[in-house]
């Protein structure tokens, strides 16, 4: 079995293009910085840097919405391979393949301020000092469960 979970932070936005041909498809890339769990002795690297490649709709998805710095959760396989470069050296590469990818916080989490934030919320006027709000008293008969 080959399958790949990752979360992690966009080093930089995806770099992304598009197939030639009748049905041009999307292709993402981009890098997830991956903190370990351990840091080793004399070791000063604290996160892997892993290389992602998102197709089709996923690509598309990646193009419209990841942004570097955002965080997320991705699911997919490794796939390695190699090519020649133009110094006729042989490059190995290892990347995963996206099969799935998604917002792993939202989007106030992750630094940006624009749209929604908490402060826009109304406030229940019968919050109790727990954070919760207050049932009034004779609602328990109408509450679907006891």
């Amino acid at each position: 079995m080959n399958k790949v979970i990752l979360m992690g932070r966009l080093t930089r936005d995806p770099e992304v293009r598009y197939s030639q041909g009748d049905q041009a498809t999307a292709i993402a890339r981009y890098t997830l910085a991956v903190d370990r769990r351990f840091k080793r002795d004399n070791d000063q690297q604290t996160a892997d840097f892993i290389q992602c490649v998102a197709f089709g709709r996923a690509g598309e998805f990646a193009e419209k919405y990841f942004r570097k710095g955002t965080k997320v959760a991705v699911t997919g396989r490794i796939q390695t391979g190699s090519y020649t470069n133009k110094d006729g050296q042989r490059v190995y590469t290892t990347d995963v393949v996206v099969e799935e990818q998604e917002f792993a916080e939202s989007k106030n989490a992750g630094g940006d301020n624009s749209g929604y934030t908490p402060a826009d919320r109304p406030s229940p006027s019968s919050a109790a000092g727990d954070g919760f709000m207050n049932i009034p008293d004779g609602i328990d008969e109408e509450l679907p469960f006891n």
